[in-house]
C-alpha cells in the first residue's frame, strides 16, 4: 500500500510543482532508471514529458541498465529505445561511460533523478560527474532533481580515497559513508572540484540529516538488482568490501549483502577472533545459503546475515572490515584477494579500489587493531565534513 502522505517530497515532486521558467520549449534529456518515480510510482519520463514545457528527447541509463536488469559490474547495457515516449535510451554503462558530443546533441538541458546509495563506490554518482563535465565542454544545463541519502546525512564513516586509487568505483576522495545527498553531491563535484557547469538543483522537502530511508515515507524502489531493500543498502557500505575478495557478498540470494559467506568459514572461529557477538548495533546469525548466481554458485557457504539492530551504533564499514579481518586471519590458506578486472581496472586489486587505500588490505592481513588504524581518518574525515558542509541543502 502507497502512502498517502509520504514525509518527504522529491525534488522530482518539487519540479513538477513548480517548473522553472526557463525551461519552456528546451529539448530535454533524463537519466534515470526504475526508481525514478513519484510518491505514486509514476516514472520521471512519463512526468516531464507529459507535464513539462520540454520536448523530452533523449532517455539516459546508468550502470545495470534502464530496466535495472544487469546484476553485475562490467555487465554492459545497450542502447535501446522507448516504444511508449517513443525516444531513444542511451546507455551511459556500455560502450563508454563518459558522454559524447553525439550523445548530446539533441538536447539542451539534461535532468538527472537518480536514488543514490550513500557510499562512495555506486556508481551512479560518477556517471554523474561524467555528465556534469559533458555538459560543460557541450554547453548544456543540468537539472539535478534530489532525492534522500538512505542510509542517512548526520553520518559520515572511513577512510577518504587516495589518488592513487581513483577509479570508475571513487573518482574523489569521499570516505566510503559520505552522508551527503545525490544533490549535494552533485554541487560538491561541480563547484569544489571546478567542473563548473550550469547546474541547479531542485531540493527535496521534508528530508532531515538525521533521516534513513525507512524515516521518509518513500517507497523504496530498488536502485540496482542487489539492493532490494532499505536494509541492504545499510549494510552496503561495509558488504560491498567482500566484492575485492573470494566470500560472497550475497550475490546469488534473496538477500544480497545481508548475507556473506564461503564453504570455508567456521563461523565460530571468527566469531572468536571479533570477541563474540558484541559489535555495535548488529545482531550476527550464523547462517548457511547456496548462491544461484556469481561467486560459489550451487555451493554451500557458511556464513552470516547482518542484523541490523540499531541503526544509530551500527558502523557498516568498520563492522564488515572487523570480519574482513577475522575471515583472512583464520582462514589464511583459503581467503583470497578477487584478482583484476574490476570496473574496468586491469591492474589493480579490486579491494584496494574499493577500499580506496591498498594499506587496508596489509592492515588485514597483518591481524593489526583496526581502531587503531581507523583513528588515523578522522582529519581526513573532519576536512571533509568542513568541505562538504558548504554544499549542504539541509
Amino acid at each position: 500500500m502507497l502512502p498517502d502522505n509520504p514525509v518527504v517530497q522529491t525534488g522530482l515532486e518539487n519540479l513538477l510543482n513548480d517548473p522553472p521558467k526557463w525551461i519552456l520549449g528546451k529539448r530535454a534529456g533524463l537519466l534515470c532508471n526504475p526508481a525514478s518515480v513519484d510518491r505514486h510510482l509514476r516514472h520521471a519520463g512519463e512526468l516531464i514529458s507529459n507535464r513539462l514545457p520540454v520536448e523530452l528527447t533523449a532517455l539516459y541509463s546508468p550502470q545495470h541498465g534502464f530496466n535495472a536488469e544487469k546484476q553485475d559490474n562490467m555487465i554492459e547495457s545497450d542502447d535501446t529505445f522507448d516504444s511508449v515516449l517513443n525516444i531513444p535510451v542511451v546507455s551511459l554503462y556500455g560502450k563508454t561511460r563518459i558522454p559524447t558530443k553525439e550523445m548530446f546533441d539533441h538536447i539542451d538541458l539534461l535532468f538527472i533523478d537518480l536514488q543514490d546509495a550513500g557510499t562512495r563506490v555506486y556508481t551512479f554518482i560518477y556517471t554523474i560527474s561524467y555528465c556534469l563535465e559533458a555538459a560543460k565542454k557541450f554547453s548544456k544545463t543540468v537539472i539535478l532533481l534530489d532525492r534522500p541519502n538512505p542510509v542517512g546525512g548526520a553520518v559520515m564513516e572511513g577512510n577518504c580515497l587516495n589518488p592513487e586509487n581513483t577509479s570508475f568505483v571513487g573518482r574523489y576522495p569521499l570516505p566510503m559513508r559520505h552522508g551527503l545527498t545525490v544533490g549535494e553531491l552533485a554541487l560538491l563535484f561541480n563547484k569544489h572540484f571546478n567542473i563548473g557547469c550550469e547546474l541547479e538543483v531542485i531540493p527535496m522537502k521534508g528530508w532531515k540529516r538525521g533521516m534513513y530511508f525507512t524515516d521518509t515515507g518513500l517507497a523504496w524502489i530498488p536502485p540496482s538488482p542487489n539492493l532490494p531493500t532499505p536494509v541492504s543498502a545499510m549494510v552496503y557500505p561495509g558488504q560491498v568490501l567482500w566484492e575485492g575478495t573470494n566470500v560472497s557478498e550475497g550475490r546469488g540470494t534473496t538477500q544480497p549483502f545481508e548475507l556473506f559467506g564461503a564453504p570455508f568459514i567456521d563461523t565460530e572461529k571468527v566469531l572468536s577472533f571479533i570477541g563474540g557477538n558484541n559489535l555495535p548495533g548488529v545482531h550476527l546469525r550464523q547462517v548457511s545459503f547456496e548462491p544461484t548466481s556469481n561467486k560459489w554458485m550451487g555451493s554451500i557457504c557458511n556464513g552470516f546475515q547482518i542484523h541490523v539492530t540499531n541503526v544509530e551504533l551500527f558502523q557498516p564499514y568498520l563492522t564488515t572490515l572487523k570480519l574482513m579481518q577475522a575471515v583472512c586471519c583464520m582462514h589464511k590458506d583459503k581467503f583470497k584477494w578477487a584478482e583484476p578486472p574490476y570496473e574496468y581496472e586491469f591492474d589493480r586489486f579490486p579491494i584496494d579500489l574499493i577500499t580506496g587505500d591498498s594499506q587496508i588490505r596489509y592492515l588485514m592481513e597483518s591481524g593489526e587493531e583496526i581502531e587503531m588504524f581507523a583513528d588515523s581518518w578522522e582529519e581526513d574525515l573532519r576536512q571533509f565534513a568542513e568541505i562538504s558542509r558548504k554544499f549542504h541543502l539541509y
